[in-house]
């Protein structure tokens, strides 16, 4: 009965964004405002320029992996729409890996429905296909990563984790956690990792933490256990990967290839309205050259939070995954609204775990973080559509909408119970406990 309600819930989801598909169109072709995302047709042009035998990256503003056109050259030749066809099956396929997730670590079924429904019925989640967004492929390659090493495969893993690191960058913030939980004690060669079940009673944070701190900070079993066979392998594998794509298209297209891809998203600096905290600055100090100090003090916050999340969860490896996301995006120094669904495809795999009741916690944070995504979009609508000198005002809500991501991220780390995902299958040290 379980299985025909999730297949019933999938075909329901898929529908729902047959339909907006077909609605996108009619919109497009009738209404002064668009529905399709304006990086689709961008994705759309550089396709075409392919499909002709030229550069992807002749299309200004391309920034993308050149797989990403390929992947929509059919817009060319079959119809316009198809990339978003191949985007909303990439957001079906998430939800599929979302449920396969939850199984694997035995959730129970009312638990991982309503973890699954998160992502499929999100407004925001089941739009960004829609309208042409390719965020989706990436969650779902990501997912499956996860889905490899909770199997053991970590050959496979390490494919696909070079694969999606080449085709968007960001997801190098995930390399940490998953060489930290390849773990000599979990992956044995010839057999699969015993993974974890879900448990209501699992231990708290608090306690948890200080067995995690103790297991990081042996110093001789950092360095007796830091370069393991499955450690290595992952990283050779995916490195390798990432280089081998990296260099086919750097020998098809060059330079162009190489910034436009990936060298602008290390460097950039976005002079246009967003919700980051620094867009202001650099917009002001746009005609200017920005200094290294000025650059590295910008990136001193992520690299913190990041180190401290990842030391933190690395064992619960999906919600480390989410909590770095969450302060990455808050913290980069460009972020629009595309890089939500990067922890939104993350969050129902955590949902399980935690303790924080919808009334009146759960509503307070919902209602903090889109009330302060929503006091930004105002600000945003008075410059972008009204013409008004309000830049200041922008740059205020920018910091009130980064506390409410600070603190919808600190109530969901409270709420949470730390949850490993691997049992070890024997003690590593002396006097350090076995985790169950």
């Amino acid at each position: 009965m379980a299985t025909v309600q999730f297949h019933t819930l999938l075909l329901v989801s898929a529908i729902l964004r047959v339909v907006l598909i077909v609605y996108g169109e009619w919109q497009d072709t009738h209404m002064e405002v668009r529905y399709t995302d304006i990086d689709y047709m961008v994705f759309s042009d550089a396709a075409s320029l392919m499909a002709s035998g030229k550069s992807p990256f002749q299309r200004s503003t391309y920034r993308y992996s050149p797989l990403l056109a390929f992947l929509l050259v059919p817009n060319s030749i079959l119809h316009r729409s198809w990339g978003k066809f191949i985007f909303s099956a990439a957001d079906l396929l998430v939800g599929l890996f979302i449920r396969a997730i939850l199984k694997l670590r035995g959730v129970p079924e009312n638990l991982s429905m309503i973890s699954v429904m998160t992502w499929l019925f999100n407004p925001f989640t089941f739009t960004i296909g829609t309208r042409g967004n390719c965020e989706p492929i990436v969650c779902a390659l990501i997912l499956w990563v996860f889905i490899c090493l909770m199997n053991g495969r970590v050959f496979q893993a390490a494919f696909w984790y070079g694969l999606v690191v080449h085709f968007r960058i960001y997801p190098i913030i995930y390399a940490l956690p998953i060489l930290l939980i390849l773990d000599p004690h979990v992956f044995r060669p010839g057999q699969k990792p015993s993974l974890q079940r879900w448990d209501h009673q699992q231990e708290s944070p608090q306690s948890s933490f200080k067995t995690r701190l103790a297991y990081l900070l042996w110093p001789w079993l950092i360095v007796k256990s830091a370069f393991t066979r499955d450690r290595i392998l992952f990283s050779l594998i995916s490195g390798a990967i990432f280089f081998l794509f990296t260099g086919i298209f750097y020998q098809l297209y060059g330079w162009d290839f190489l910034h436009e891809s990936l060298l602008y998203h290390l460097t950039r600096t976005d002079p246009r309205h967003n919700f980051s905290i620094y867009f202001y600055h650099i917009y002001l100090q746009y005609e200017h050259k920005i200094s290294v100090l000025e650059k590295l003090i910008s990136f001193l916050p992520q690299l913190i939070v990041q180190l401290v999340l990842i030391l933190s969860f690395a064992q619960d490896l999906p919600f480390c995954c989410f909590v770095q996301t969450v302060a990455f995006v808050a913290f980069n120094k460009v972020m629009t609204a595309q890089y939500f669904v990067w922890f939104f495809c993350l969050l129902p795999l955590s949902l399980a775990w935690s303790n924080m009741k919808l009334k009146w916690k759960g509503l307070s944070c919902i209602a903090l973080w889109v009330g302060g995504q929503l006091h930004w979009l105002w600000w945003g609508y008075m410059l972008e559509f009204k013409g008004r000198n309000v830049f200041l005002q922008l740059w205020v809500a920018g910091i009130i909408f980064l506390f409410a991501n600070t603190y919808v991220l600190v109530s969901l780390i409270n709420h949470h119970r730390f949850s490993p995902v691997f049992t070890r299958l024997e003690k590593t040290f002396k006097g350090a406990k076995k985790l169950k």
